[in-house]
């Protein structure tokens, strides 16, 4: 969804246009977006089947462990409240389903600590049930599924010790069976599904952060230890490119937060490659974009928490500036969304308030609607309205405000404009003549 500020002026009775071409972006930006009900870090997005993105646990600056979840409608622009877990837990892992429910596993809280229990959310009646618990107890472990639909757990911290042990969920029986343990005890660290269908974990901390990767072969339940990692490191990212290679990014070593040259991981090779340094330091996020293209935002320096974004093309193995966030955030999440946006919420952050109910979306450039403001008319008793031009067949809406500070959700919703001819589309406003000045957006779906 691509959203334009299209600028009106009402001065003495006559309409008077502030611009009259409305420019597309030219370069990545962000759009500030309706914030969370309930303000978090450490806690879990998934995006649903549906388009919708479930937010899951956490906890507060006051390190409140939260049970709450909540919705983010891409169409409404909002949050809105679901069912509430069991069990309170931060450090946890949410997974998708086949089924299109969303399993929960582990974490931790302040009344059990490291957590076993695991759950299922059913995004058809907004429900929570209890599944089988986990074998081993853990917190800041990995979640991949596997081709076979079953969910690999490995590592993790277990009673403030890493683990190596790995269990396996079958969401058929809905019960946890031991596998395979890793060679390495590890938290912190990523795990990646490769093409083959094998998975990779990576670095992580275990006495200090660590190079060593290993992969889970599905077919033996067994790991075996491939090339290491030039700079051992823990608290980075891990992203499947669309060439089958693994972009890590964003680490941090046990000694110092400096940004590390990012690595590319050759799963025929099995070996690391240095690629291009980026800012961040420390647990950015990271999501691959529709273009191929890899979006790095937020994460800790030296500095603070980053607001900055970069973005990591394959093609050239550079980073460039990806616009810059409202707020710092670390401990955040970031979730590719059906209409090609990233959906940024909560975290971190070093100012008050230090835990964050904000989101934010970011809109590539290469994704960009150009919207083309054609002319504007006063009909009867004082309606307005407005005719653009954009791509023929476009589904677009529109909104209204006479206040360009307000989120998006406290704006008049205007409804669908009218495709009159191939690429000319028109709304209407009652309310325009109303107020000195209106603003709107136009979204394109």
């Amino acid at each position: 969804m691509n959203n334009r500020h299209l600028p009106l002026a009402l001065a003495l009775g006559a309409l008077a246009l502030n611009s009259s071409v409305i420019h597309p972006a030219m370069a990545d930006s962000w759009v500030t977006n309706s914030p969370m009900i309930t303000a978090r870090e450490f806690h879990t997005a998934t995006l649903l089947p549906n388009g919708e993105v479930l937010a899951v646990g956490g906890e507060t600056g006051s390190q409140e462990y939260l049970s709450s979840a909540e919705l983010y409608d891409a169409v409404a622009v909002t949050w809105v409240a679901t069912g509430l877990q069991t069990d309170a837990r931060a450090y946890h892992t949410a997974t998708l389903l086949p089924s299109g429910q969303v399993l929960v596993a582990g974490g931790h809280n302040s009344t059990t600590g490291s957590l076993s229990s695991a759950e299922l959310y059913d995004p058809a009646t907004g429900t929570w049930t209890t599944t089988g618990a986990l074998n081993t107890a853990r917190e800041n472990h990995i979640a991949a599924l596997l081709p076979n639909g079953k969910v690999l757990v490995a590592g993790g911290m277990h009673d403030y010790s890493p683990s190596a042990s790995a269990e396996l969920y079958d969401p058929a029986t809905g019960t946890w069976s031991v596998t395979g343990a890793l060679n390495t005890g590890r938290y912190h660290h990523t795990a990646t599904v490769l093409s083959n269908g094998k998975v990779l974990v990576a670095g992580g901390w275990n006495n200090g952060s660590l190079s060593s990767a290993e992969l889970y072969d599905p077919a033996q339940g067994a790991w075996t230890e491939t090339g290491a990692l030039t700079n051992p490191q823990h608290y980075h990212t891990a992203t499947l490119l669309a060439n089958g290679r693994v972009l890590v990014a964003g680490g941090a070593s046990s000694t110092i937060i400096a940004p590390f040259s990012a690595e590319l991981y050759d799963p025929v090779a099995e070996t690391w490659t240095v690629t291009g340094t980026p800012n961040a330091a420390c647990e950015p996020t990271a999501t691959l974009l529709p273009s191929g293209k890899v979006l790095l935002a937020g994460g800790l320096a030296h500095g603070g928490f980053l607001s900055s974004a970069e973005l990591y093309d394959p093609a050239t193995g550079a980073w460039t500036g990806a616009g810059t966030m409202s707020s710092g955030r670390w401990q955040h999440t970031a979730t590719p969304l059906t209409n090609g946006r990233v959906l940024v919420a909560g975290g971190g952050s070093n100012t008050s308030p230090f835990c964050l109910s904000s989101s934010e979306l970011f809109d590539s450039a290469s994704g960009a609607v150009s919207f083309h403001l054609t002319s504007v008319a006063k009909l009867r008793e004082g309606t307005i309205q407005l005719t653009f031009s954009t791509t023929p067949g476009a589904k677009c809406t529109a909104l209204a405000t006479t206040n360009l500070a307000l989120p998006f959700s406290n704006w008049t919703a205007l409804g669908g404009a009218t495709e009159v001819s191939p690429g000319q589309f028109q709304f209407i406003d009652p309310q325009a003549t109303n107020s000195p000045q209106r603003f709107y957006v136009v979204r394109s779906q």
